[in-house]
């Protein structure tokens, strides 16, 4: 079995009883953010790399909102062999209720499980949700401009830079940009 085949089986949708388990691995994903040679990929200083409640908060209302009303989020968790989870994607409203064509990505995987294809299969993943379940027409996703790989992943699996905004963030003495990509799905 081809390594993503495995991970494709194990992707499953958020269920509300993964909350901590997941708010524990998203912590765990942020405290890489900017770490040694690890580009920063939230525009978060790395002294401030955690979920904050009013984060947490933010995320649970939005997994407790059903799709195509305001403020929903839609999840998926990869879990590995011991049930932990090893990668998420989710996808979740825009703020102007005039956007509900579009939607927004986040996305992560566990550090020693990067670069082996799990990110695109997550994407496929969400791709497939939405054009079987919605009628949205494309994903945006925001990404920093030192975050080099996931800029790759994504052009990869054609997504285009809409907009990159200059010097946007200033975080632990660095400056980074702002890219927006996007992808038309149909």
């Amino acid at each position: 079995m081809h390594p993503n085949d495995k991970h494709a089986a194990n992707i499953s949708d958020f269920n509300i009883t993964d909350f901590n388990q997941f708010i524990a691995y998203l912590n765990d994903q942020l405290s890489d953010n900017g770490k040694g040679d690890l580009p920063y990929f939230m525009p978060l200083a790395r002294a401030n790399s955690v979920v904050t409640e009013q984060k947490a908060a933010t995320f649970y209302r939005g997994l407790s909102t059903p799709y195509n009303q305001a403020g929903w989020r839609k999840m998926w968790l990869c879990h590995g062999d011991a049930g932990q989870i090893i990668g998420h994607i989710d996808l979740r409203a825009h703020s102007e209720p005039t956007s509900a064509k579009r939607c927004l990505l986040g996305m992560g995987v566990q550090r020693d499980l990067r670069h082996i294809g799990l990110g695109k299969v997550l994407l496929a993943h969400a791709e497939s949700w939405l054009l079987k379940t919605t009628s949205i027409n494309w994903i945006d996703l925001q990404v920093l401009s030192g975050n080099l790989p996931a800029i790759r992943l994504y052009q990869s699996s054609n997504f285009v830079i809409t907009e990159e905004k200059s010097d946007v963030f200033q975080l632990d003495g660095h400056e980074f940009s702002e890219i927006n990509m996007s992808k038309k799905i149909r």
